[in-house]
């Protein structure tokens, strides 16, 4: 029997296989990848804390907290005194346009920095007719800073809606109720005048010589000049090269003095035919000359 027991020799035991399974060998493969550790040291844990922020947030009553806590805590920075702004300085504006500027803006102050919209405040000035260009900030001390740029009147337009101050660019800056409120502008009638302001200015600078009989000057269908004078008197300008035309008619005057007689128009639209054209009286009185010499 012990022989028995001798013969039969236990198996040996299989040594383990020390290279790691297929599916650990994958996980450390993966685990060596950028992407999928930055996944799990970031994108697990915002995740999980997004999905707890919804499911904290789906109670109205904590959305309501949360909203609440969040106003008091703008407020209470807000209404602190070194942010609010309790008065409102104009620059550059005279006392008329300062007060169109104030009512243009509605501020009752004292008000927050945070409640005033400077850009917005900024278009509503520039929109009035006085206004050029206008600036805002807020000043230490609570001060609203408005710098107003004022559009400077050059003539007065006479159109359908009565006089109009314009400026050099021809935009409008305001009414006025009687010419003689600015005798010291010149004026420009017809439509389309406030085009050409800085033209008219130019003809307004040329004929200085006969200043003292200007009285204005009228676009003809938005195409050209006329030069009125008193005594019922025009020089008809073309469309081109206007003060050249008008030169031409000034140093006329000063050696012929041509302006200076019976004349009611003085026809300047074709250089290369100029043309005088004599008042009523005298047409008839010349008439009456020729009939009488039998000419």
């Amino acid at each position: 029997m012990q022989s028995l027991i001798n013969r039969v020799k236990p198996a040996k035991q299989a040594k383990p296989d020390p290279a790691p399974s297929r599916w650990a060998w994958r996980m450390q493969r993966l685990m060596l990848t950028p992407t999928f550790r930055f996944g799990l040291r970031v994108g697990l844990p915002f995740s999980l804390a997004l999905v707890a922020g919804m499911i904290y947030l789906s109670d109205e009553a904590r959305r309501g907290q949360l909203i609440e806590v969040y106003a008091n805590a703008r407020s209470s920075i807000e209404q602190r005194p070194e942010f609010m702004v309790k008065l409102m300085a104009i620059d550059g504006a005279g006392d008329r346009l300062a007060a169109q500027v104030r009512a243009a803006v509605p501020v009752e102050f004292p008000i927050s920095s945070f409640d005033l919209d400077l850009a917005a405040l900024r278009d509503t000035v520039t929109l009035l007719p006085g206004v050029k260009q206008a600036s805002l900030r807020i000043k230490p001390g609570g001060l609203l800073q408005v710098s107003v740029e004022p559009r400077v009147p050059v003539a007065i337009w006479r159109n359908e809606d009565g006089l109009v101050l314009v400026d050099v660019d021809g935009s409008p800056i305001g009414k006025i109720e009687n010419r003689a409120d600015r005798t010291d502008l010149p004026l420009l009638v017809g439509e389309a005048a406030n085009t050409r302001v800085s033209e008219a200015l130019e003809l307004f600078r040329t004929a200085t010589p006969i200043n003292a009989r200007l009285r204005g000057l009228v676009r003809m269908g938005a195409r050209r000049w006329d030069v009125v004078l008193d005594r019922d008197q025009r020089i008809m300008l073309p469309e081109t090269q206007p003060v050249q035309a008008l030169e031409r008619v000034i140093a006329l005057e000063n050696a012929q003095e041509v302006l200076s007689r019976d004349v009611a128009r003085v026809d300047m639209r074709l250089a290369q035919r100029p043309t005088v054209q004599m008042n009523k009286e005298a047409t008839q009185e010349w008439w009456r000359i020729r009939q009488i010499s039998g000419q």
